[in-house]
């Protein structure tokens, strides 16, 4: 009989086994340190690996026969709950090898999900991972179902719960249309507030990058934004935006988005595209890399891989070099496109702000104009269309001197100053 206590009801910690095959497709060794990362970002202790070398995968199992019994073996000696394989599995593959191993198994793409459930604070990032779940877990109920009648809870089972995957397949579609429907919804209000923000000439920031590549350390830094920043992977999950102040008077809107991951199934970034579009729509894109990482060369190849797939190609992109402060010697050289900071320690920002300002698209003009009194309006409409840098009263009218979107520089041109 397979375990039923894969988390207990005293808070005991998860005793899972990461299994997973070598074909040649990608570094196997690689992905399962990062599978282990999530692993315990999940809450689970990870008392073993199992990796086998194969030219192909097993359609029943993954593994091969005697490779499974070992699983098995291990999994009973080490008395482990749960058992996490490093690729997607179907329905009947789940089944098959929770019968040989008599431990609850799940995949990668279950157990992220299960991270993006107890990470999502806003509606709108529940409904994301919701939607994500049921989605990935419908066409796998017949194995999923009745599975999780018998274990209970436990990783990889937070979020819609047991009772809603085992309803019918008929009510888990009402459910999905509901969701998608509720999302678009969401996506109308998020898109009219983009419109409006570019009639504004509003500048836009994207804060993107790898998972715990420190970028909502960055933002806490730069805005007090308060948002949640822990050594975990899918620390933040929810959109959240600031405004900061450039060297050049001009304001930005910074927008933190989802951190990405490698081999992240598509229907993931599928399902967090409304927070991953904030980049597609930036003015300009910070790219965060953790400088202290081995791998850190191979993750930016995954975050830019994906800012291509989102349309970003043409949106200037400036490399933010993170967590400098823990390298003795660190060598690559910066320019007006690569900065190197320590979010943590608030250093580097200086230079920052300035690569920031020096990339922007020039959206507003800087303007000196003088007003006379009886066209006082204009000069009120300024603090809608720009920003006011200073303001003084004169004998011959209101002496202004602002930052101005350009779509309505034309306005003001006859009032410059002489």
């Amino acid at each position: 009989m397979i375990k039923s206590d894969s988390i207990r009801k005293n808070e005991e910690i998860t005793r899972a086994i990461l299994a997973g095959a070598d074909t040649g497709e990608y570094d196997a060794e690689v992905s399962l340190d990062e599978l282990e990362d999530l692993a315990k970002t999940a809450g689970a202790e990870v008392i073993a690996r199992v990796l086998q070398k194969r030219d192909a995968l097993t359609s029943a199992t993954v593994l091969g026969e005697g490779k499974i019994n070992e699983l098995a073996e291990t999994a009973r000696n080490l008395e482990a709950d749960l058992i996490i394989f490093d690729i997607e599995l179907s329905s009947s593959q789940i089944r098959n090898i929770e019968d040989i191993t008599e431990v609850r198994v799940i995949d990668r793409t279950m157990l992220i999900l299960d991270i993006f459930a107890g990470r999502a604070v806003t509606n709108e990032g529940k409904l994301q991972v919701e939607l994500a779940q049921l989605k990935y877990r419908l066409p796998r109920l017949a194995g999923i179902g009745t599975s999780l009648s018998r274990l209970g809870g436990g990783i990889g089972t937070r979020g819609p719960g047991e009772t809603r995957l085992e309803t019918d397949r008929r009510h888990i579609r009402r459910r999905i249309d509901k969701l998608s429907d509720e999302l678009r919804e969401l996506e109308k209000r998020r898109d009219i507030s983009r419109k409006r923000r570019k009639k504004d000439s509003t500048l836009v920031g994207a804060i993107v990058g790898y998972t715990n590549a420190g970028k909502s350390t960055l933002l806490n830094a730069l805005t007090d934004a308060g948002t949640l920043a822990e050594d975990k992977l899918f620390a933040t999950l929810d959109l959240t935006s600031r405004a900061i102040e450039l060297p050049d008077g001009r304001s930005l809107i910074l927008v933190d988005t989802v951190g990405l991951i490698r081999r992240l199934p598509h229907h993931l970034v599928e399902a967090f595209k409304s927070t991953l579009e904030e980049a597609a729509n930036a003015d300009i894109i910070l790219h965060v890399c953790d400088a202290s990482d081995a791998l850190a060369k191979e993750k930016a190849k995954t975050t830019l891989s994906v800012l291509t797939e989102l349309g970003c190609g043409e949106i200037p992109v400036i490399t933010v070099l993170n967590k400098c402060d823990k390298l003795e010697d660190f060598n690559i050289p910066e320019d007006s496109t690569t900065v190197k900071i320590s979010a943590k320690k608030k250093e580097g920002f200086d230079k920052l702000l300035k690569a920031i300002s020096e990339n922007l698209p020039d959206k507003v003009s800087r303007m000196e104009l003088v007003i006379p009194y009886d066209k006082s309006a204009l000069a009120a409409a300024i603090h809608s269309h720009g920003k006011v840098l200073n303001e003084e009263y004169l004998e011959s009218g209101i002496a202004v001197t602002a930052l101005i979107g350009k779509l309505h520089v034309s306005e003001y041109e006859e009032f410059l100053k002489k």
